[in-house]
């Protein structure tokens, strides 16, 4: 019997930005799974529609491949394998009404027209679970070896961008979609109150214009734009913590900001259930961000990341044997979370996805 065949239709997003779905499909492709990954565009629907090789399944990723790929599973007569990635409240905050109206209830038709839903965030679930015949709660994950031993020609290539860009003293780095969401203005005001410290902002979106005047404005902020996806754990490596400014458990910045051993900025909300003392939380106030990252980069001793969920997650380390290489950072909350996005890397989340395929077909 011969392997699957499946089309997968993603967010149309650039590489660089969305990469978790490529991540999954390289390890499905190991595992012989053949994947036809496409960013869901009319152009891709369309080749889907009417390609002549045909495909046993059909993957649809939130929103537009969810529902793009009822149709064209419907279209083909294979089964439909919903990923649903994004809680419907992110779409809701800034669709407007009928919009959001419509858009969730196509999305509650993908789930009931599906074999399988893989979903991420439990919120979810009710929603999910009374549409769907079949779910799997899954994760987003982190390519942690990659992040956590870069590789040597990576780290080389970022020390010599920053010191094209003269930067010196610390870094705080910023990775990953330019937009409202992720208080981006907020983070470039705070930098103009930070001392000795330099923001580095790596990454596209709608408010790239905007980073990219405060960078020829202000010597503290440094842009890059956006980077090869090869490049990023170099860039993380030469950094002294990372930030992350939405109100969401999930976001895939924490994880690979922990996987690089750097303390995190986090903003309060959502994640404090999630990660509560493994990271350093702060209001969009550019005045509390500015604290934040002052105490990220002072934090060193247990007594400092006290809480519950960081001895939790020191229980639940590797051992010395276990560990991977890389440059040891100082601070038990950068263990802890290095620890904790270990266990969300993405072969293992692969595997939820394998079985949903090999099951389906």
């Amino acid at each position: 019997m011969s392997e699957p065949r499946v089309c997968w239709l993603t967010p149309d997003k650039p590489a660089n930005i969305s990469v978790g779905r490529r991540r999954i499909a390289t390890h499905l492709r190991e595992w012989g799974i053949e994947i036809a990954l496409r960013g869901t565009t009319r152009t891709t629907v369309t080749a889907a529609l009417r390609s002549r090789a045909g495909f046993d399944a059909v993957i649809g990723t939130t929103r537009a491949g969810a529902i793009a790929g009822t149709v064209v599973a419907a279209a083909r007569r294979c089964p439909l394998i919903v990923d649903h990635v994004d809680p419907i409240r992110q779409f809701e905050a800034t669709a407007s009404g009928p919009v959001a109206t419509t858009v969730r209830q196509l999305e509650n038709l993908a789930f009931a027209r599906s074999a399988h839903v893989c979903y991420v965030y439990p919120e979810e679930r009710p929603r999910v679970e009374r549409f769907a015949s079949r779910v799997t709660k899954t994760d987003l994950g982190v390519e942690f070896e990659r992040f956590a031993k870069p590789a040597p020609e990576a780290i080389r290539a970022a020390e010599e961008r920053l010191d094209e860009a003269g930067v010196s003293g610390r870094v705080a780095i910023y990775l990953g979609g330019l937009e409202p969401i992720y208080h981006i203005e907020e983070l470039l005001e705070s930098a103009r109150f930070l001392e000795n410290w330099t923001v580095l902002v790596v990454g596209d979106g709608s408010l790239a214009g905007l980073v990219e005047r405060a960078a020829s404005e202000h010597e503290r902020i440094v842009f890059l734009g956006s980077v090869p996806y090869e490049a990023v754990p170099g860039y993380l490596h030469v950094a002294d913590i990372g930030v992350c400014l939405v109100d969401d458990p999930h976001t895939l910045k924490v994880l690979e900001y922990g996987a690089a051993g750097l303390p995190v900025v986090q903003l309060a909300g959502r994640a404090a259930e999630r990660f509560g003392g493994l990271v350093e939380f702060c209001s969009a106030d550019p005045a509390d961000i500015v604290r934040a990252i002052e105490a990220a980069g002072e934090r060193s001793t247990d007594d400092d990341w006290g809480s519950e969920t960081a001895r939790t997650a020191a229980d639940d380390r590797p051992s010395d044997s276990d560990r991977t290489g890389g440059d040891e950072r100082t601070g038990t909350n950068s263990e802890s979370l290095r620890a904790f996005a270990q266990r969300y890397d993405w072969a293992r989340i692969a595997e939820d996805y394998e079985r949903a395929v090999r099951e389906v077909t």
